[in-house]
């Protein structure tokens, strides 16, 4: 009924924003710039891109379609705070308190969220692609595992391995995710890294009876013990390539 309830309330407020052009209390922006105290304000479609800040209270505040892209937001209390549709690219957010604040189609791509509470916060929708230090409780393995194939996709094979990291920690027996990290690691030439997650997928798809993960699994092995015969060239974006069979083996586990 809760989760109804903000869907609700998020397609009004989508109606009101497209009917009428709201714009910010413009003296609660002078307000929250000068004192950082502003909570329960108006900031609907507020322009606070690089804006600092951090330690910011806004409990409670109506931020629906503002624009916070890189702004620092270290610290900030934000509890029930309305960011339906807030652009926060980029964004600071570690240690931000979030808790109960409603990020219904909010985009979080490349923000950083190290230590962010997020207790019974609104997330559908929420974009979290390319984030840092995603909380581990609000994103499922699947979708960790995804991001990190994305990622990799674009050749950031560090950023592919901390999303496989966080899909590990999150479901341990993920054989797909220790797959694919080992992946990840033989394409920044971290050979001894990358034999040991293929080991450990092939005894779990074992364990897991999965035919074709296990002879993958076996391929990837095999590739590793075999001495290069050619330069290397690392971080080059070929996740799928290099191996043949094995870039559709990876996608099974994506959450279609």
């Amino acid at each position: 009924m809760k989760s109804l309830t903000i869907a609700i309330s998020t397609f009004f407020t989508t109606l009101s924003l497209t009917s009428i052009a709201q714009a910010a209390n413009q003296e609660h922006i002078r307000q929250l710039l000068a004192t950082k105290q502003c909570q329960n304000c108006d900031l609907t479609s507020a322009g606070l891109v690089m804006a600092d800040l951090s330690g910011a209270n806004l409990t409670g505040a109506n931020l629906t379609g503002a624009n916070l892209s890189r702004a620092n937001l270290t610290g900030a209390d934000l509890r029930g705070a309305n960011l339906a549709g807030a652009g926060l690219f980029g964004a600071n957010l570690s240690e931000a308190k979030l808790g109960g604040a409603n990020l219904v189609g909010a985009d979080l791509r490349n923000t950083y969220l190290a230590n962010a509470e997020f207790t019974s916060a609104y997330l559908q929708g929420t974009n979290f692609q390319g984030a840092v230090g995603i909380p581990l409780q609000i994103a499922t393995p699947e979708e960790f595992y995804a991001w990190g194939v994305a990622e990799a996709q674009k050749g950031n094979q560090q950023q592919a391995i901390n999303y496989f990291n966080q899909a590990i920690a999150a479901k341990p027996e993920y054989a797909g995710a220790y797959l694919a990290r080992g992946v990840a690691r033989y394409q920044i030439l971290d050979r001894k890294n990358a034999f040991e997650d293929a080991q450990t997928a092939e005894k779990l798809f074992t364990s897991q009876n999965n035919t074709t993960g296990i002879q993958t699994a076996q391929a990837f092995i095999k590739e590793l013990q075999t001495p290069y015969t050619e330069k290397v060239s690392a971080g080059k974006p070929s996740f799928f390539d290099f191996l043949g069979s094995l870039g559709s083996v990876l996608l099974q586990f994506l959450p279609f």
